[in-house]
């Protein structure tokens, strides 16, 4: 048998099998679970977004081209200087966390390309944290309103954010820093300070208060028994009283003289033998 006419196939199957090899990382791509993917088809030039991929090994035509988009939980860091309510400048530190809609990835694509941290997120919230900051005084957003503001920024940048056409999910917002112009941090310190030693002060008024109530209170209970025992205390009572304890006495082993009869009102009185 002539193996030789085999020769042309196996040759032409040696080098489909070089092309694919070849083209392997061209056809075949893996999406990780933390990824989705669109797919823009070149010879038609539009973009899939209806259709994301999932996590997973996936083929492709070589002259497509994949978008690949990490949709684990982000997070960006923001220094910037603001103005308050009085046009008093403070620098804030800012921190957002935040994701994007996994079935949306195509519109952000379509709209953002893949840098829609850089065009959408980071300006969107440096906006709102200049706009909310500047309806408080540095005063409020340094102590007495800070979870206000800070609850109000989340707010109105969630918003923006996960609008349509926008896609993107806010998880946190917190403000990391507040630093004021130290005139203005040393007058709110010695404000606070003063505050403190107020309420240390009430704290004294008040308790020194209860006390001399409780004084008061100890004084007239003690005058109504006194006034009780008084009213209570006639001759017949005392001369009865003293009798019993001129008995008790009398019980002593100790030596003595009892007269009956022989004091003041007639009770007995107890003489010692010496």
């Amino acid at each position: 048998m002539d193996n030789r006419k085999f020769l042309p196939l196996l040759v032409i199957a040696a080098f489909a099998l070089f092309i694919v090899v070849g083209l392997s990382s061209s056809l075949f791509y893996k999406i990780s679970p933390a990824e989705r993917a669109v797919v823009f088809y070149t010879v038609s030039g539009e973009l899939d977004k209806n259709n994301v991929i999932r996590p997973g090994w996936h083929m492709k035509a070589p002259w497509n081209t994949i978008y690949v988009y990490d949709v684990s939980e982000k997070k960006v860091e923001e220094s910037m200087d603001v103005l308050d309510k009085n046009g008093l400048s403070i620098s804030v530190d800012v921190s957002v966390r935040f994701t994007p809609m996994k079935d949306k990835i195509g519109e952000i694509q379509e709209n953002f390309k893949s840098e829609y941290i850089n065009v959408l997120v980071i300006p969107e919230v440096r906006s709102s944290v200049r706009q909310v900051m500047g309806r408080y005084t540095a005063e409020e957003i340094y102590s007495t309103k800070r979870s206000e503001v800070e609850g109000a920024i989340k707010d109105e940048t969630s918003s923006v954010l996960s609008a349509e056409g926008n896609n993107v999910l806010m998880k946190a917002l917190l403000i990391r820093a507040i630093n004021l112009p130290a005139q203005i941090k040393q007058a709110n310190e010695n404000k606070l300070q003063q505050e403190q030693e107020a309420l240390a002060y009430q704290f004294r008024l008040d308790k020194e208060k209860s006390e001399a109530e409780r004084k008061r209170i100890a004084a007239e209970g003690e005058a109504v028994a006194n006034k009780i025992i008084n009213s209570s205390l006639t001759n017949e009572l005392l001369k009865m009283r003293g009798i019993e304890a001129t008995i008790e006495l009398s019980k002593s082993p100790n030596s003595k003289v009892v007269v009956i009869g022989g004091g003041d009102e007639g009770l007995p009185l107890i003489l010692n033998n010496n």
